[in-house]
């Protein structure tokens, strides 16, 4: 089983979370103290967030743990912005900021 991981990014500083399936366990790599604290913090707590269905207009408010799966963590990764600052870099190749966690 393949751990999921994807970039990140805050006020300057390079970095990845990365999700262990096998442990559950959610791992924030950045370099800012405050962004890897605020980060961690938002990826370890469970949230509500409206799930969109059929369309545009029908949503439904579930509780994600993004600790549960990798699915759910990349469900609560499309608030960290909002709710920390922290960026999440989907096009970034994450393997390249690993080997060169800077700018």
């Amino acid at each position: 089983m393949e751990n999921f991981s994807v970039a990140i990014s805050y006020r300057g500083s390079l970095g990845w979370v990365e999700y262990d399936e096998a442990t559950r366990k959610v791992i924030v790599n950045l370099g800012d103290a405050d962004g890897k604290a605020r980060a961690e913090k938002f990826l370890t707590t469970t949230h509500e967030i409206k799930i969109p269905h059929e369309t545009l207009l029908d949503f439904t408010a579930e509780t994600i743990d993004p600790t549960a799966n990798a699915e759910s963590l990349k469900i609560v990764l499309t608030r960290l912005w909002e709710a920390t600052g922290v960026h999440v870099d989907w096009s970034r190749p994450v393997d390249y900021v690993k080997a060169h966690p800077h700018y």
